[in-house]
């Protein structure tokens, strides 16, 4: 008689049902497959950076390996090249940029360089970048000086929207530009331009732009002659005494000022030998009506 073989059940055990259901879950699916691992490496970091020793050693570590990428010859700048600016300029910004070369890429700040160079009175604006080759190429525009300005602290040279380009020494260095004086006249160039290009018929004889209270402008002329402007519209004053001028050649005459600050009624200053020689007129004109 054979023996009885009990039938197997293919129901699962209770431990294995529990198993799949939890294996079912998501949450538990992600903790196993991503929270145990990050588990496990944040564990072995930790661990290993428990020590002091080895935290050094690896900063050393990753120290020298940027280094080592950032000091490839590819990365390397050899020389600085500085184009659009006279040789004056491209001194003053070696001066505030000064660099030993070679030098890593990686350490140059080129925004930060851009603002020094840009903040030199010269430099109207600045663009830097590095080209193949190593080479830091520095390109600017330069301010162009368009009229020299007479104030507390000497000569200065300005543009034409009156920006300070730089100092200069003496007035002979450039006598082709106009020159202007006075407090505040450095803030109103604008204007000091447009008066100068209505003057252009009596250029040969100006010799300046005087800013007189900080509110308006006197017109100097050689023969220490000067026209005194309006605060309000002071080129429209001025063209009137040219064309005063070019009908009665009255800048010609024996006058020490022709004040147009008050427009309805401008007046003559005359010189004193002027007055006088006047008055001698006058007197003998007074006696030969009396004979």
């Amino acid at each position: 008689m054979q023996p009885v073989i009990p039938r197997r059940d293919p129901a699962p055990s209770r431990v294995a049902y529990r198993l799949n259901r939890l294996w079912l879950t998501p949450l538990f699916r992600a903790l196993l497959r991503t929270g145990l691992p990050v588990f496990c490496v944040l564990f072995g970091a930790g661990w290993y950076l428990a020590d002091q020793d080895r935290r050094d050693d690896l900063g050393l570590a990753v120290a020298d390996l940027r280094r080592s990428i950032e000091e490839r010859p590819e990365f390397m700048v050899k020389l600085m090249a500085i184009d659009g600016g006279s040789a004056e300029v491209a001194e003053d910004i070696r001066e505030v940029l000064p660099m030993d070369f070679p030098i890593s890429s990686f350490d140059l700040n080129l925004e930060e360089m851009r603002a020094t160079v840009a903040e030199l009175d010269a430099v109207a604006s600045a663009d830097l970048r590095i080209r193949p080759g190593g080479v830091l190429q520095i390109a600017i525009k330069e301010r162009v000086p368009a009229i020299v300005w007479r104030g507390r602290d000497g000569l200065e040279l300005l543009d034409a929207l009156g920006h300070r380009v730089s100092p200069l020494g003496a007035r002979a260095e450039r006598a082709d530009l106009p020159l202007i004086a006075g407090d505040g006249a450095d803030r109103h160039v604008a204007q000091a331009m447009e008066l100068l290009a209505a003057a252009r018929p009596i250029e040969h004889r100006l010799r300046g732009l005087v800013r007189m209270g900080g509110r308006r402008w006197d017109v100097v002329l050689n023969r220490n002659q000067r026209i005194l402007l309006p605060e309000q519209d002071p080129v429209r004053a001025l063209l009137r005494v040219i064309a005063l001028n070019q009908a009665e050649d009255m800048l010609d005459r024996d006058l020490i000022a022709i004040d147009m600050r008050n427009r309805d009624r401008p007046t003559i200053r005359m010189a004193p030998q002027a007055v006088q020689e006047l008055r001698h007129i006058k007197t003998i004109e007074a006696g030969a009506s009396n004979e």
